[in-house]
Parts: C-alpha cells; sequence; structure tokens
C-alpha cells in the first residue's frame, strides 16, 4: 500500500483516493492524482460531482442562483465556459438572455458530450 500526499492546502496527513482525484476531508480540498500536490495540479476546477472541467465545456446550472439583476434558473445549459481559477467564481459564461457571468463550480453539472 503507497501513503497518499498530503494536503497540498492545509497539510492534513488525512487525504483519500475518489478515482482520478486526491480528497482533503478537512478543508474539502481536490486535487488530481500524479501531480504532486503542486500549485498547477491543485488549481483542477471541479463540478458539484467532482468531475473535473476544462475550457469550452458545456454544463448545467444546479440551483437556481439569484443575483441583481435576476435568477438563473435550475437546469439552464451553459456552453462554452472558460475557467478563471483563483477568483472566487471560478467559471467565466455567457449566459442566454443574462449575459456575461461568474459562476462558482460548485453550483454546476458536466454534461456528458
Amino acid at each position: 500500500m503507497t501513503q497518499l500526499p498530503p494536503c497540498p492546502k492545509c497539510s492534513s496527513p488525512y487525504t483519500y483516493e475518489d478515482g482520478a482525484l486526491y480528497i482533503c476531508p478537512e478543508c474539502a480540498h481536490e486535487w488530481a492524482q500524479g501531480g504532486g500536490g503542486d500549485e498547477d495540479s491543485s488549481a483542477a476546477i471541479c463540478d458539484a460531482n467532482g468531475t473535473p472541467l476544462q475550457d469550452g465545456d458545456s454544463v448545467t446550472v444546479i440551483k437556481d442562483l439569484k443575483f441583481r439583476g435576476g435568477v438563473v434558473k435550475v437546469g439552464t445549459k451553459v456552453k462554452n465556459i472558460r475557467l478563471a481559477p483563483g477568483s472566487d467564481h471560478d467559471i467565466d459564461c455567457k449566459i442566454p438572455g443574462i449575459g456575461q457571468m461568474g459562476l462558482k463550480s460548485e453550483f454546476v453539472k458536466k454534461i456528458a458530450e
């Protein structure tokens, strides 16, 4: 049995494997296996189900999201997203009927293409 790496964010030794990701139960940080836990591999942005997202993916909103100008309804499909790691809203996108917006990856689900 190999020893799992500590969490790169909080240094917790209690990480575990989930598919192709390592997950920290203390701070909920997720990162790709084999990346050594450096900044590039920890920048992987995942949807609400833990599926890694990439630029150009299509996603569905899984919760009504209220904002100053209205509401993005659950089930809204968003095509051609751009990832914006390091910011509070880690997905930049254009939502039909609303316009340019930033979303948090925890409120979207990747659409299988």
